[in-house]
């Protein structure tokens, strides 16, 4: 049986797990997340009171494991609560292993041109009306980055209707959604028949849209394939390579600007590699074409930090990291926009073209998926 220990005068807790593990937890941090209903709200799980509201001395006055549950009482509020042992295993901190830097969740796959047999798909016939097979598709982008969605109806902004099918649409100045078309003089290059650099889109903005949907209602011209890469496996092989290109290209910002409408100057400064407080990956930024002047980097770095940028792009322009695919009327790709890079290949003057884009945000999805996912639990368990 598991069994508990009262350590340091009661400043914290050990626990001795029945796999042979243990795990501490200090006072105040039990304290602080009681799950009982004076300290949480049992409707929607939101605390009641702050720390302050906490005795800055809390000690624990004793502990015992009853079943799948702990038991403590602390002091010198007298206080009494249970904890539920799974979700102490789940929450424990008491980590002593050092991650390397740029690591991410299990749940993210990183991924290269090898992808290219097995890109994730599914049909909007079958999401539309079956949350599993919608909870499927949003699992995908959420491991893969990207995924494809079939049979979208070859309506004018219906991709909007997709996006609302999980979240909310995030309108900027392109509007609600977007034309992307080729067009004369246009107010970005998206709206060419040129090739384009694969990119993240929008690395202007603060915050950055984090999801990109883009919907085919036409397309007879030659060329004009899509393709994606992983930049979350290209920052991978730079820390493999070279761990200082890693150090330079997260430790400094870049600068990133669009003036293209008359009325509109977005500006924003981010590394092009995001590394969370931990080490996490968080984030990458790589638009070419938006690219202002660096100018927050050391003078004695910035011969090292254009040497990290030119092999950052040497691996992003890898033919073999890529996935290629030619969209035809009624499919739709989602993009996971702080991650995924997505670029197109040049097409011809004839023929026609017709692509709308839209934005959305990752925490729409991620919460949809998570409610299908404990949907999916519930009834397992019942």
């Amino acid at each position: 049986m598991t069994t508990a220990r009262i350590l340091e005068d009661g400043t914290a807790l050990e626990l001795f797990w029945t796999n042979g593990g243990r795990s501490r937890f200090h006072a105040n941090w039990l304290r602080d997340n009681s799950p009982d209903p004076d300290t949480r709200s049992p409707g929607n799980g939101q605390r009641l009171i702050t720390i302050l509201d906490q005795p800055a001395d809390i000690r624990l006055a004793s502990a015992m494991v009853d079943g799948s549950r702990l038991e403590i009482k602390f002091r010198p509020e007298e206080k009494a609560v249970s904890f539920s042992l799974p979700w102490l295993k789940a929450h424990c901190y008491d980590n002593s292993h050092r991650r390397a830097p740029a690591w991410t969740d299990p749940v993210i796959d990183r991924w290269d041109g090898s992808l290219q047999a097995k890109i994730p798909t599914a049909s909007w016939r079958i999401v539309a009306r079956d949350r599993a097979a919608l909870g499927a598709w949003l699992s995908a982008v959420r491991g893969y980055g990207f995924a494809l969605l079939t049979d979208v109806p070859s309506e004018n902004g219906f991709l909007c209707k997709v996006a609302e099918s999980f979240g909310y649409v995030r309108e900027t100045n392109y509007g609600r959604w977007f034309e992307v078309r080729a067009e004369v003089n246009p107010s970005n290059l998206a709206y060419t028949n040129l090739g384009l650099q694969a990119h993240t889109d929008n690395p202007y903005r603060d915050p950055v849209p984090t999801l990109q949907l883009l919907a085919c209602l036409e397309n007879s011209v030659d060329g004009g394939e899509s393709l994606v890469v992983d930049g979350f496996k290209v920052v991978e092989i730079l820390a493999s390579e070279e761990p200082a290109y890693l150090r330079l290209l997260s430790s400094y910002p870049a600068r990133f600007e669009y003036a293209g409408i008359p009325g509109v100057r977005l500006r924003a400064k981010r590394p092009l590699i995001e590394l969370g407080p931990d080490g996490e990956l968080i984030a990458v930024r790589f638009n070419n074409r938006s690219l202002a002047a660096v100018t927050d980097v050391p003078f004695d770095d910035m011969p090292g930090y254009y040497k990290a940028c030119r092999r950052f792009a040497e691996c992003i322009e890898d033919p073999a990291m890529a996935v290629t695919f030619k969209l035809a009327p009624g499919e739709l790709f989602i993009i996971d926009n702080t991650r995924v890079l997505h670029a197109r290949k040049a097409f011809s003057g004839t023929g026609k073209r017709w692509l709308q884009g839209c934005y959305a945000d990752k925490d729409g999805l991620l919460s949809t998926l998570a409610a299908i996912e404990e949907e999916e639990l519930t009834e397992a368990a019942q």
